[in-house]
Order: C-alpha cells, then structure tokens, then sequence
C-alpha cells in the first residue's frame, strides 16, 4: 500500500509543467472573475465601481492582469504586480477586521498574493504566450 501511494505521487512529478500551467490559467481566470465583477457588475455585484477609483484600479489589475496571466503574456510581472495588490488589499481591507485571514475574510487575498509570486518567479511556462 505504502509503494502504491508513493508510486502515484512520483508520478506527479513528471507532469509538473502541466500541472503549474493548470494552476496558472486557472488562477488567472478566476482572478480576472474578481476585476469583471468591479468593472462591469457581474457575477452578483452590485454594479460597476468608478474606473478612476482605487478599486476601479484593482479592477483593471484583475480584469486584465488575470487574463494575462492565464494567458501567459508578460506573466512574470503582471504576477508581481497582482501579487502587490492582492498584499495591498489584505492590509487595507482585511487585517483592520483582525490579524487571522480566516476570521477576518482576508484567506483569498492571501492566497492570491502568495501564488501570484510563486507565479511571478516561475515565469510563463508551458502553454502560454512569451513575451
């Protein structure tokens, strides 16, 4: 059983550049989800926010950055830069409400931040577009 399970996981391995590519097309679609919502007021929100806001600002990071990134276009700065606004929007937003991101509804902002990196130093990889 013990081989069995190691055996599997080995095989992870080997698909390592598909499996990164997987997390980066999807967590950039889903972020770009987040900028469609402050943009256009889809996805239940309750309407569109003022471009020239901040969060119009983070909108267009989201919108455009994370088709970016799923696309693997200019990926490792636009990762950089939506990391810093994912940090940015924790400790504006989420660490007022208290220091813990499970109690403070701050855990996806996280995340983001933290993939977004590890997908800014990785770079494009497999199936996307170099630039």
């Amino acid at each position: 059983m013990v081989y069995a399970r190691r055996n599997v996981i080995g095989r992870l391995g080997s698909h390592r550049a598909t499996i990164y590519a997987l997390l980066r097309i999807v967590a950039g679609v889903l972020f770009s989800f987040h900028g469609y919502q402050k943009l256009f007021g889809l996805f239940g929100a309750s309407g569109p926010v003022p471009l020239l806001s901040q969060r119009g600002l983070a909108g267009i990071i989201e919108g455009l950055g994370g088709v970016c990134i799923a696309l693997g276009f200019f990926t490792s700065p636009v990762a950089f830069l939506a990391s810093g606004q994912m940090a940015v929007a924790y400790f504006q937003a989420h660490l007022p409400r208290g220091p813990v991101p499970i109690e403070n509804g701050g855990e996806l902002a996280v995340l983001y931040c933290w993939v977004f990196l590890f997908i800014a130093a990785s770079g494009t990889g497999k199936w996307g577009l170099r630039a």
